[in-house]
């Protein structure tokens, strides 16, 4: 197993003739994917996950570039530009992205084990139009200067393709600061390349520490979730190493109630932890996966809350320049009087509760 996930490195399936020992392609996908100058491709374990003969398969559609991707009509151009605030009179380096005070996004690489088509970071990873530097020791320096900064988010590009010795590196660095009270990776090996979970990632990730390690990872639909990935988060979990899945909503992927339902039942199943749905970002070229922006909220309603237990329900958001902003509205109060606040359940159903006012004086 050790070896393994850099066998699935090697043989990364990025060409037709590979792709095609996977799926029967259309005359369409063969075409654009002859056409096409973005970067493309995934792992053959994931790829072996798609179906041979349907290209309407929601994994196979995560994978195969889209003519749909040349149209752009609600995209932002310099979308990561702004989505990062990376044009600010703050000077940071390249691989510090900033919408908090306390919290920043450290990017450490560009490569990926799936290059999302819906990727929000598209312009860099998928399309290269945007061209910027990830120094790990420039991104350390910088925060081992900012001692307001308490927790990294560890991102990429995916940076469980690090070596474990790169790994261990950027964990005792970040370890080191005394400012640092958490360190969170974010990554989809464990959907698309579960064989990287090895024993040496694991000593590198494990042990107590008084700055514990978080992962979240991207699982989009529960055919993605096998008892490989089931293992990989099995032994995270030993390590000590919590994890939760960060889903994107995405139209003919995952935005109808069986299939929703379906994918957070599933997470569960396999110990990781719904933590948010995130609504496609305004990324060019991605117009074809976005749904309304209630949809993730109705979604949430129908086919989790009451259905299913309220560990499955994530938290539907947007990330923006600004930060995560909740796209929750409040189906649940209906209203309110003097007296009592009114109710409604998933079914309708209806009651109510006290009012309880603020206290006017001292008890």
């Amino acid at each position: 197993m050790s070896d393994e996930w850099q066998r699935q490195i090697r043989e990364f399936v990025n060409t037709i003739d590979k792709l095609k020992q996977h799926v029967n392609l259309t005359p369409g996908e063969e075409e654009v994917l002859r056409t096409t100058k973005t970067t493309w491709g995934t792992t053959p374990y994931f790829a072996s996950l798609m179906d041979r003969y349907d290209p309407a398969c929601p994994i196979r559609k995560q994978v195969i570039p889209s003519i749909q991707e040349q149209q752009n009509r609600y995209g932002m151009s310099d979308y990561l530009i702004w989505k990062e605030n990376r044009d600010t009179e703050e000077k940071r380096p390249d691989s510090i992205a900033r919408q908090y005070v306390d919290r920043v996004a450290f990017t450490v690489t560009q490569t990926c084990g799936i290059y999302c088509r819906h990727c929000f970071r598209k312009e860099l990873v998928v399309d290269g139009d945007l061209q910027l530097n990830f120094d790990v020791d420039e991104g350390l320096a910088w925060i081992a200067a900012h001692p307001e900064v308490r927790d990294v988010l560890v991102t990429g590009g995916d940076p469980f393709l690090l070596s474990d010795e790169q790994l261990e590196y950027l964990i005792r660095k970040l370890r080191e600061l005394p400012h640092i009270e958490m360190i969170r990776f974010g990554t989809r090996l464990p959907i698309v390349l579960p064989q990287r979970i090895t024993p040496g990632l694991k000593k590198v990730l494990g042990a107590y520490h008084r700055v514990p390690i978080w992962v979240n990872t991207q699982c989009n639909h529960p055919g993605e979730i096998t008892e490989i990935t089931a293992r990989a988060v099995f032994d995270l979990l030993s390590c000590g190493v919590n994890v939760g899945n960060q889903a994107v909503l995405l139209k003919g992927i995952n935005d109808d109630v069986e299939t929703f339902r379906a994918l957070h039942q599933k997470l569960l199943s396999v110990r990781i932890k719904p933590y948010y749905v995130f609504y496609c970002e305004p990324a060019p070229g991605i117009d074809h996966f976005r749904t309304p922006v209630e949809k993730g909220a109705e979604l949430i309603r129908d086919a989790l809350r009451g259905h299913t237990t309220g560990l499955a329900q994530p938290m539907h958001v947007i990330a923006t320049n600004i930060g995560k902003v909740p796209l929750m509205p409040d189906y649940y109060i209906t209203g309110k009087d003097a007296q009592c606040y009114h109710l409604r359940n998933h079914k309708g159903e209806a009651t109510s509760i006290p009012n309880m006012p603020e206290s006017s004086g001292s008890v």
